[in-house]
């Protein structure tokens, strides 16, 4: 949010694990971000790193401290749930663990995001059945199977 105009990260860029993210999917993650390319310089993350499976967890680790000697200049965030810091990602970063609190109102940051999530030219777009003509939005119920 400190460069209102830089876009938004790319699908390359972040990688949002649950429980069924393979080996191969970390693999190709931690392999973009640590072997030095002409990409420029991108800020990796990782959402939700505690939800990742054991082996997968043990395996990443392991490519890490193999590959993180390939490059020095690598940029990585690795975001968990504060209510599972002891799974493994977690406990092995441990040393470089941040506590992170919004330092920004909510009504500045959904402003940033709508910047970057509204649609110009509203025309023919989906974007229409959105609020203030918007390319995402959010359906929730606090009732399930309501076809939401």
């Amino acid at each position: 949010m400190n460069s209102p105009n830089q876009p938004l990260p790319t699908f390359d860029e972040v990688l949002l694990c649950t429980p069924q993210t393979t080996a191969e999917q970390v693999e190709l993650f931690l392999r973009r971000c640590l072997i030095p390319c002409s990409g420029g310089e991108k800020i990796y993350t990782m959402l939700y790193a505690d939800e990742l499976s054991y082996d997968v967890s043990c395996r990443a680790e392991e490519l890490f401290q193999h590959l993180q000697h390939y490059n020095s200049t690598y940029r990585l965030v690795i975001l968990c749930n504060c209510e599972r810091e002891h799974s493994y990602i977690p406990s092995v970063f441990s040393q470089y663990k941040v506590h992170m609190i919004p330092q920004r109102p909510l009504a500045e940051i959904q402003g940033y995001l709508q910047h970057h999530y509204s649609v110009a030219q509203p025309s023919s777009s989906a974007a229409s059945v959105f609020k203030d003509n918007m390319c995402v939005g959010i359906v929730s119920s606090k009732r399930a199977g309501v076809g939401k």
